[in-house]
């Protein structure tokens, strides 16, 4: 597998008072022909987190048509589950509706911050969304103590399953906690089953966060994509691989994965949070670069997503 780097499709400068900055995990749903909308998480003056929209045309070297004119979502009240902000997670059809996954944020004292799973659901194709709750759908339980993020859906066999980030313990320092990859299942896409099996567990001492994984399944096999760090030459992160017959194995293979930080520009310092789709007769995948999306989401091509 090796991606050609489009480059730099989307930065956000201040275009609305909800996108002062950032346009952080990029997921793009199909309208038609080669139009696609692409939700990302933008930040206002005060870094609260807002799912933004923008209308991209693939076939047109990726060209900005139009931006959304309202948030998509916005913070909730005060002390609710996302009142520190929302922050793009997954897209999934299903029948004609959108349920669309975001992460609640909350910030705390003793802690970082507290991450939940919320929906809100389109009835208009992707225009306006409604939160599904006040409550997340996922919070913390005794499987998942600490805190939870971004999920990745697939429906097969008439049921629904996820993958999602479970933090295991906190520590004196941010770099202290063990984030790893765990699974679920469901059979209405809102009531979700853990099973406390991580599914991607961290490789050796150096690495303390595995985030946002997408997982698609082509030709009988599972591949996921998510971001990873540190190293033992950075702490920044990079985009890795792995695949699995079963979804619940999987073999990690980073080094497979053909793409890295570029050598200068908006991506060069670190890459991640990578959304893949098959477009035409080639794969896209859409990611951020330096610091967290500030530089807005770009975008890679390959022919080929298998790793053996």
């Amino acid at each position: 597998m090796k991606w050609h780097k489009i480059g730099n499709v989307f930065a956000p400068i201040g275009r609305r008072t909800w996108l002062k900055s950032h346009a952080g995990n990029p997921f793009a749903w199909h309208i038609k022909d080669s139009l696609y909308r692409v939700f990302f998480t933008s930040r206002d003056a005060n870094n609260r987190s807002h799912i933004s929209s923008a209308i991209v045309d693939f076939n047109a070297d990726f060209k900005i048509l139009e931006v959304s004119e309202h948030p998509i979502l916005a913070p909730g009240e005060l002390g609710l589950f996302d009142d520190s902000g929302v922050m793009m997670g997954y897209l999934l059809e299903k029948g004609d509706k959108l349920y669309l996954y975001y992460l609640g944020w909350n910030l705390k004292v003793t802690v970082p911050w507290l991450n939940t799973i919320g929906l809100a659901i389109s009835e208009d194709g992707g225009e306006t969304f409604q939160k599904y709750s006040r409550a997340p759908i996922m919070d913390r339980s005794d499987n998942d103590p600490f805190s939870i993020s971004y999920p990745s859906i697939l429906f097969e066999d008439n049921s629904y399953r996820m993958w999602y980030g479970s933090n295991l313990g906190w520590g004196s320092d941010q770099s202290d906690m063990m984030h790893v990859i765990k699974s679920a299942s469901s059979d209405d896409a809102i009531h979700w089953t853990t099973n406390n099996q991580i599914a991607i567990p961290l490789k050796n001492e150096f690495e303390y966060a595995l985030s946002k994984p997408f997982v698609l399944k082509e030709n009988g096999t599972y591949y996921m994509w998510y971001s990873f760090r540190a190293s033992k030459l950075s702490n920044k992160y990079r985009i890795g691989v792995a695949a699995s017959v079963d979804g619940q194995v999987w073999e990690r293979m980073d080094e497979k994965v053909g793409i890295e930080p570029s050598k200068s520009g908006w991506d060069s310092e670190m890459i991640e949070y990578p959304w893949i789709g098959k477009h035409d007769d080639h794969y896209i995948m859409l990611y951020n670069g330096n610091e967290y999306g500030r530089t807005g989401f770009g975008a890679a091509i390959t022919n080929d997503i298998k790793l053996k």
